[in-house]
């Protein structure tokens, strides 16, 4: 699992060591501060947010991951304990027994970046539950056999609150650190975008009033419509605040899993892991909608564009003037049909890999000529299109003799030879409506076919249009390139 986004916070940085320390020494006393302060049941916290944050930090950020910053997050957790505790030395096991968890999620989830799995999907997110399982468990025997001096129960009960504790803390926030972005809007809010944390508000409230055992699992419903409509970052985040209400509400015994019954530790072992075992869902379904999105997105890539060339595909041309309906833009449509001059002796001469080359630096070219003012397409072979939004016949006519002499000076190398191409243009241009853009740009295309055959007629290598809408343009060009 990981965020595709660039916006992450920025607390840490690669180069700036003295900043990272501080920024780990900072948020280990913060959580540790936060754990501290709800010890409720027993003697261990009810919720433990210090080593899940910790790890997901460590885990995100791979230039954090040495033995010294590692160490530094250890001393943070042994100062406070020396200003808060009467522990002494038992302090030392502990939180190494924090530690535990800390590297070993870290490094697993290293690991799997290490192997290339950065593609969010279904089995990444459940090794990511496996982990948690493994670390929670390696931590909880450890802490257990080190907390007697602070603790009088015996042995398993210690480990099992220890485990349960750390597994599902893990759960709920390792996978919310690995994600979480700045918030970003790319829509206008409505009110029904927000209706997926309404009913998960009301589940929760209805846990409460309810109660029993199998109030826990009331908001599933909701965190499932959720990972649906939201993004993964905004599912694992929900996720997670909601998990630490249920395990505050229960451990406060304001959610009662038995009336007459007062919580006990093992009530509290059964809740953990009943909500831990809860939040993988949403989380599973979140990073299987992210996948199929992601699929969807590359289907999509390789319909609208040409593979070899990467403009347009014919397809994706007509799909992009479709998203352009309704804009209003230029008052008029300049479609133009382009032809490369002889292509096919390339190809004989050269041969196809060679045409193939030349094709899609001859794309390029075309592209970087035309700019953000219009979309390219190849339409097949040798053939391409470009559309742009005009306000006069003449700046359609001056593109286009643009791009024909921009291919003419420009040498094309191919195994050290240098090739030079020319290109043949026609022109339909009319006025622009909004609202039937792919219905003009179909009769533009049949008028810019009709003048590309009088190009290529009258010799190759100009450009031709409606001589009474570009008389102004064809006075101030070469004779050469008259119609």
């Amino acid at each position: 699992m990981s965020s595709d986004s660039s916006r992450t916070f920025a607390l840490f940085q690669p180069e700036s060591p003295l900043r990272n320390a501080v920024g780990i020494f900072v948020l280990t006393t913060l959580f540790y501060f936060i754990g501290a302060q709800l010890r409720l049941v027993e003697s261990l916290s009810m919720f433990w947010p210090l080593n899940g944050v910790m790890a997901g930090v460590f885990a995100r950020y791979a230039y954090l991951n040495r033995p010294h910053y590692y160490a530094l997050s250890y001393f943070a957790m042994l100062v406070y304990d020396a200003l808060t505790t009467n522990w002494g030395i038992t302090s030392l096991g502990i939180n190494l027994s924090n530690m535990v968890f800390i590297v070993m999620v870290a490094l697993l989830v290293q690991r799997d970046r290490r192997l290339k799995n950065r593609t969010p999907d279904p089995v990444n997110a459940l090794r990511l539950f496996n982990y948690c399982l493994v670390a929670a468990l390696l931590c909880a025997l450890l802490g257990a056999m080190v907390s007697g001096g602070v603790d009088n129960r015996a042995f398993w009960p210690l480990v099992a609150d220890w485990f349960s504790e750390q597994f599902s803390t893990g759960v709920l926030i390792v996978p919310c650190m690995l994600t979480i972005t700045w918030p970003t809007f790319k829509r206008t809010l409505r009110a029904s975008h927000l209706m997926p944390v309404v009913l998960l508000i009301i589940s929760v409230a209805a846990s409460v009033a309810i109660g029993g055992a199998g109030a826990l699992a009331f908001p599933m419903p909701a965190l499932i419509w959720c990972a649906v409509r939201y993004s993964l970052p905004a599912t694992c985040l929900l996720t997670f605040v909601t998990g630490a209400v249920e395990i505050t509400l229960v451990g406060n015994s304001i959610i009662t899993i038995l009336a007459t019954t007062p919580i006990t530790t093992p009530m509290m072992f059964s809740a953990r892991l009943g909500i831990a075992t809860m939040a993988v869902c949403p989380v599973m379904v979140s990073v299987s909608m992210a996948a199929i999105n992601s699929l969807i997105r590359q289907v999509s890539l390789r319909a609208d564009y040409d593979f070899l060339t990467q403009v347009y595909s014919r397809s994706g041309l007509y799909e992009a003037l479709k998203r352009d309906e309704g804009t209003r833009k230029s008052p008029l449509l300049t479609v133009m049909l382009l032809d490369i001059d002889y292509f096919k002796s390339i190809n004989d001469n050269f041969g196809h890999e060679c045409g193939d080359t030349v094709l899609a630096a001859f794309a390029r070219k075309v592209q970087e000529t035309v700019g953000n003012e219009g979309l390219v397409a190849r339409m097949g072979g040798e053939e391409f299109a470009v559309v742009v939004n005009t306000v006069s016949a003449q700046q359609g006519y001056g593109l286009a003799e643009r791009i024909r002499t921009t291919i003419e000076q420009h040498p094309f190398n191919w195994r050290g030879q240098v090739l030079f191409l020319t290109v043949s243009i026609g022109l339909g241009n009319g006025k622009s409506d909004p609202w039937k853009r792919t219905e003009i740009f179909n009769r533009l295309m049949s008028e810019a076919d009709d003048y590309l055959y009088r190009s290529k007629k009258a010799g190759r290598n100009r450009t031709s249009a409606r001589m009474t809408e570009i008389t102004t343009a064809v006075q101030n060009a070469a004779p050469s390139e008259q119609v």
